[in-house]
């Protein structure tokens, strides 16, 4: 649909503040009665090609309420393990046979005439090229603050795959996904690890939608879908391509210091529009830099407002990843880097606790860190590449193959693995460990308190150095 209508109506328009961001609302941002209409809409191509599958190869659950041995790759009573069903295989095997399959699959491998290969490559090599501030901007921006979306958490809730037992393992599938899609141009292309990770996600957003609509029709009360919106809606998805490109670009790199020219924004937003035409997402919204960053300001008005449930998420996303391979970050800093880049508002609203000022000024240490690598590796074009390159290989190695130093381990195939019950209405906020603070290991705090440290010295040097020039100059000019 097009993007291109206002807020009639609305006559404040000028700059405002909305969860410690100063934007300028004009009328052709959009509004929350704007935005609803795509609530109630979703990838109907990708529903149609799912109903089918489900028609001709059932899955475990059969749309009946789950139990432990329903699960796809869940046990059988007598201890065999059930294989898991492949919606991807199954769409590539009968593409040929059905029309609504078929359909999807022609949409899927259809390269929409917008597309510049060149720069969907420039758009994976930034990713790559500010690396730290990118993965971090991720995690405790765009996921972690995502959970104030309270409207979006209804359907993540259900699904119990942000519990504090499976969350790091649920972010590390998604980093799976977020590093294929970066990974190479052949990557992303048709029949690629980015592209093939795409489909199977968009192809698991519409089990789920199937599965919770389902439940719903049985039980009204398990999800209101009036007040929510249809699960895994159209924007909810605009939403969450919204947290990896948008927010990532104005949001999570400033506020580490760190601003992208312009030709890196086209580059960026091009990539991730092809991500979400792939993905079943409406995209004309990034088209051009303007309407990007007008969508990321109309959904922070509109859609962030968090609930209890969205302070249970980001919570257990805290409590997860405290202590853990491989940053093996204590809580008091993962929450400070969750204050730095989500605002002390909105950290609040998620009921995440204020860290004391040291932990502050480590977050601060690894910035100058961020801030100093990137501006200079990207100013030159062999330590550019020579960076993209090292970054590539080490987010690949320490947080997806290699297990024994932190990474995921395996490749994960987004399978409906989490499946909503109706005795499981919600995801319950894990408790912190005791010891939660305690760093097990030197990890990112002592490379973060060491750059503090390097940067206070020479910052002291400076200074020693500039009141030494300005008083001789004062005694030569009164010699």
């Amino acid at each position: 649909m097009p993007f291109s209508y206002g807020n009639q109506g609305n006559g404040e328009y000028g700059w405002r503040r909305h969860w410690g961001l100063k934007l300028k609302w004009t009328p052709e941002h959009l509004t929350p009665e704007d935005l609803e209409p795509l609530t109630q809409t979703y990838d109907t191509v990708g529903q149609d090609a799912v109903e089918r599958l489900d028609e001709i190869a059932p899955p475990p659950y059969a749309l009946a309420p789950p139990k432990d041995g329903n699960i796809e790759g869940g046990f059988k009573p007598d201890g065999e393990k059930r294989p898991r069903r492949d919606l991807y295989e199954l769409v590539q095997e009968h593409a040929s046979t059905d029309d609504k399959i078929g359909r999807f699959w022609t949409e899927i491998n259809t390269i929409p005439e917008w597309v510049d290969w060149e720069q969907i490559e420039r758009g994976q090599k930034i990713f790559f090229r500010y690396g730290g501030p990118a993965i971090t901007s991720l995690t405790f921006l765009s996921l972690l603050g995502g959970m104030g979306s309270g409207r979006t958490v209804e359907t993540l809730d259900r699904t119990g795959g942000f519990g504090v037992n499976v969350v790091r393992r649920r972010l590390l599938e998604t980093t799976q996904h977020t590093l294929n899609v970066h990974r190479d141009l052949d990557s992303i292309k048709p029949g690629g690890d980015g592209f093939v990770n795409s489909v199977r996600v968009r192809l698991l957003h519409t089990a789920v939608r199937r599965r919770i609509l389902h439940m719903a029709e049985q039980r009204p009360d398990y999800y209101n879908v009036a007040k929510y919106g249809a699960p895994v809606n159209d924007l909810d998805c605009i939403g969450t391509i919204n947290t990896f490109s948008a927010t990532v670009i104005w949001l999570g790199l400033p506020r580490q210091g760190i601003w992208l020219r312009q030709q890196e924004i086209l580059d960026y937003l091009a990539l991730w529009r092809y991500v979400a035409y792939l993905m079943g997402t409406p995209h004309d919204w990034m088209a051009t830099p303007d309407s990007a960053k007008r969508m990321m300001e109309s959904l922070l008005v509109s859609e962030i407002r968090p609930s209890k449930a969205s302070a249970n998420l980001a919570n257990n996303i805290i409590t997860g990843l405290a202590g853990q391979a491989p940053t093996f970050a204590s809580r008091e800093f993962l929450c400070a880097e969750t204050y730095w880049l989500n605002g002390s508002e909105l950290a609040k609203a998620l009921a995440v606790e204020r860290p004391s000022l040291y932990y502050f000024a480590l977050v601060l240490g690894q910035n100058l860190l961020f801030m100093t690598l990137s501006y200079i590796n990207r100013s030159f074009t062999y330590l550019d590449e020579r960076n993209i390159k090292f970054v590539r290989r080490a987010f690949f190695k320490v947080l997806l193959h290699d297990k024994s130093i932190g990474g995921l381990g395996y490749t994960t195939k987004f399978n409906f693995k989490h499946i909503p019950e109706f005795d499981k209405m919600s995801t319950e906020r894990g408790l912190a460990p005791a010891d939660s603070g305690a760093v097990r290991r030197p990890g990112i705090e002592r490379t973060a308190l060491l750059s503090l440290l390097s940067f206070s010295a020479l910052a002291g040097v400076v200074l020693w150095c500039g009141v030494r020039a300005v008083a001789g100059v004062v005694r030569w000019v009164w010699r």
